[in-house]
């Protein structure tokens, strides 16, 4: 099956040098289609309830960020500060202090949260951050950290959830995730039809939307930093991609076990390289880092009006966390769900480690770096990666040769990672049928990993700003029917929670 993919992909090649040579043709037909839908997504995720009701606020409140905010506060009220009271435990989880053989399941914790991190942490931490600073000024980086501090609860959540409601197949793989605890678990509480229609409706937002933050994007601005650092490659954008997509199709075929092994080894790799080199760029600018945390703290809480006021800085901060960190989106869950655990609050556990690692770390890293350099005003109107990239060049002109790689390893991880949760979902949506139909299910499975890898690679040369919009849009959308489960069943992970703190009170007091 591994030489059947790639083959499929080899002779995609044609169509796909001649979409390079049209490609502006067809990124305008592809962005006059999606431009009308995305219209309407976008009229009801970023509509204004305050300005509905005649408050005016001096800025656009987005309903599915307040969406996100609410259920990131109620979470975290709901059990008590579990963000910080678990931390520790949550670290010692993640360790494999606790692991043992036997458990259903196909992956470690530390795997899980590896793969979870590996697709949040991306180009949203280098590029998105810098765009939050450019909106918002320094203080965007307060509320930025506060979301992701918040967000941890929302990720304990749903986490917990997944492992609990997923599914052991009869091959001994995991399905798991929000459209199996949104399904079940409402069916539960005798909201059958409720269920499976909020379970459907997430699974084809993530199957879709996973083309566009999944990999069309992240594709798309791994060639274009590639070009800049390496202009003798200009021209070669289309055999990037496909590489890029070859690169991908080798690791996905495995499932989520080929993927896990990849990811836990990348991962930490990129996230120390990423780190060490931010704080070497601070480290040189020691002499600021005073005065770019009074810049954070006072630019949150006293923002001019240019930029919206305390509550706009506020918004874009939180905005920015939610497609960093992708609390309450649901996508972690489908990941989470496949670890070895019978105690689905562990997994729950470890996966609210994740917001912190992405957002109050490597977020923060990258806005220090920023401020620090003193480029936080973008005086040459930089684009995302530009900015960072330009920050990093104020130590040495080589200093964005490093920053590269890191790039390369972001998106990379992001888009393996993707294409599962994309995988999962559309499996969710036709597996049965085609089980029905053909006799397998995995031709669901193969069949969107061919479409998958043909727009990564299709995204190195195609300007499609309406689909990637309109895939980014889906993704936030995801987080209605999942934050609607969330909600409904929060008091079933309560009671997990408390039986499993009296059961580790108990392990303790053996030791």
């Amino acid at each position: 099956m591994r030489k059947i993919l790639t083959l499929c992909l080899l002779f995609s090649v044609s169509p796909l040098l001649w979409a390079q040579n049209a490609s502006a043709t067809f990124s305008n037909n592809v962005n006059n289609f999606f431009k009308p839908v995305l219209y309407y997504l976008d009229k009801v995720l970023f509509w204004d309830p305050f300005a509905a009701m005649g408050l005016e606020l001096g800025v656009k409140i987005p309903f599915i960020i307040i969406w996100l905010i609410f259920g990131a506060i109620f979470f975290t009220i709901y059990f008590r500060f579990i963000n910080f009271r678990g931390f520790k435990h949550a670290i010692e989880l993640a360790m494999g202090k606790y692991d043992k053989d036997g458990n259903d399941g196909e992956i470690s914790h530390f795997q899980a949260i590896a793969t979870a991190c590996a697709s949040t942490v991306g180009l949203g931490n280098i590029a998105g951050v810098a765009v939050a600073i450019s909106l918002g000024g320094p203080g965007a980086t307060f509320w930025l950290i506060i979301a992701g501090l918040l967000g941890m609860s929302t990720k304990f959540t749903e986490c917990t959830l997944g492992v609990k409601y997923r599914k052991i197949n009869a091959d001994e793989t995991v399905s798991g995730g929000p459209m199996y605890y949104l399904r079940d678990g409402l069916a539960k509480k005798g909201w059958k039809r409720t269920g499976k229609f909020l379970a459907v409706l997430f699974a084809i937002f993530a199957s879709i939307g996973a083309f566009g933050i999944g990999n069309m994007f992240q594709s798309n601005q791994v060639v274009a930093q590639t070009i800049i650092t390496f202009p003798a490659l200009d021209g070669y954008q289309i055999w990037l991609g496909i590489l890029i997509a070859i690169l991908v199709g080798i690791v996905i075929i495995g499932g989520i076990k080929g993927i896990a092994n990849v990811n836990d080894k990348l991962f930490p790799i990129m996230a120390i390289l990423y780190i060490i080199s931010c704080l070497t760029v601070i480290g040189v600018n020691y002499q600021h880092i005073g005065d770019a945390f009074g810049l954070i703290l006072n630019g949150a809480f006293n923002a001019d009006a240019a930029k919206g006021g305390f509550v706009g800085v506020m918004i874009i901060g939180f905005r920015r966390a939610a497609f960093s960190n992708e609390a309450g989106i649901g996508s972690a869950a489908i990941a989470h769900s496949t670890v070895k655990t019978q105690k689905p609050v562990t997994e729950g556990l470890v996966a609210l480690l994740e917001p912190f690692i992405d957002t109050v770390v490597i977020c923060t890293m990258t806005a220090l770096v920023i401020i620090v350099t003193g480029l936080y005003n973008n005086p040459d109107n930089l684009a995302g990666t530009e900015l960072t990239s330009a920050a990093f060049s104020t130590v040495s002109s080589w200093f964005p040769y490093l920053l590269l790689p890191t790039i390369i390893l972001f998106a990379y991880t992001t888009i393996i990672s993707w294409s599962y949760y994309g995988v999962k979902s559309f499996d969710f949506l036709v597996g049965n049928a085609c089980e029905k139909r053909f006799g397998k299910r995995i031709y669901a499975t193969r069949l969107y990993q061919i479409i998958f890898l043909i727009i990564t690679a299709l995204g190195s040369v195609l300007s499609l700003s309406a689909l990637v919009d309109f895939s980014d849009m889906l993704v936030l959308s995801m987080a209605v029917p999942n934050i609607i489960g969330l909600l409904i069943l929060a008091p079933e992970v309560r009671t997990e929670l408390n039986e499993y703190m009296k059961w580790l009170k108990t392990e303790k007091m053996k030791k």
